[in-house]
């Protein structure tokens, strides 16, 4: 957190985090808990506990506290406001079908990607990603081909900051052997990863451009290794991406204000 800037606030920077530590695998926390994800003291995550409650973003069964749906509505004014839907949801819904994959929009929020845009698969599949669905970049085709496009300091500031684990045993936390994925990615303008988010999960991702050339997000088909291989998913696959990409590039032309919302200072 910015300690030198007098117009930052501490307090909801902190509250703000306290919202962040739940997920899937922590739906439910106790106030303890809930202070030692956040990193802070428990009085502070109490305080902010409390203003959530009044608010009605959370509510506590016992000890235990849990988000209420309301805080879909802090991300309702961006999904409306940038028309993430008319953008980008018709394109994915195309890949798909020509497809029979899950066709998806990420792009890269600190260590993560976030998708902005999803459309899933008509079969089981073993992740199913929706909107605001978050995953390490450093274990994902989308991941990879955004690092591989970015800046050589915003690639390292983003490599220090992941929580380099091994997610399955084919994933790759080498940092060196990492950077030659970038490369190699840069260069094939692709990425693709097998059994390394998760098991059964094979994907394939190319770089989605803003009017202006500058990469802005991801876009991607993710299927399972038993329905079509990694090397068959890139053969047959990358064409319809980079048609979808180019598509989905052409509509961003009409709304400037969404490649200013994932761009930021970046552009």
């Amino acid at each position: 957190m910015p300690k030198e800037d007098a117009d930052f606030v501490t307090a909801l920077a902190r509250g703000l985090t306290v919202l962040q530590v739940f997920d899937a695998s922590r739906p439910e926390m106790t106030l303890a808990e809930i202070a030692t994800a956040a990193q802070l003291a428990p009085a502070t995550a109490r305080r902010s506990l409390h203003t959530f409650q009044a608010l009605g973003y959370i509510r506590s069964s016992g000890k235990r506290f849990v988000l209420t749906p309301k805080v879909l509505d802090l991300s309702a004014s961006f999904l409306s406001s940038m028309n993430l839907q008319q953008v980008a949801q018709q394109h994915l819904q195309d890949a798909s079908d020509q497809t029979g994959d899950s066709a998806s929009v990420a792009v890269l929020d600190g260590w993560e990607v976030v998708y902005i845009a999803s459309v899933p698969a008509k079969r089981a599949v073993r992740l199913t990603a929706g909107i605001g669905t978050r995953y390490p970049a450093y274990a994902t085709s989308m991941g990879r081909i955004l690092l591989a496009f970015a800046s050589e300091e915003h690639r390292r500031e983003v490599l220090a900051a992941s929580r380099l684990v091994k997610l399955t045993s084919r994933t790759e936390i080498n940092p060196e052997a990492l950077w030659a994925i970038f490369a190699r990615a840069k260069e094939d303008g692709y990425a693709s990863v097998e059994d390394e988010l998760d098991y059964g999960v094979v994907s394939v991702a190319v770089p989605l451009l803003a009017p202006s050339g500058s990469v802005v997000a991801a876009v991607n088909c993710s299927t399972s290794p038993s329905r079509v291989t990694q090397a068959e998913l890139i053969e047959t696959r990358l064409p319809i991406l980079r048609e979808t990409s180019a598509k989905i590039s052409a509509e961003l032309r009409r709304h400037p204000a969404l490649i200013h919302a994932i761009l930021g200072k970046r552009d």
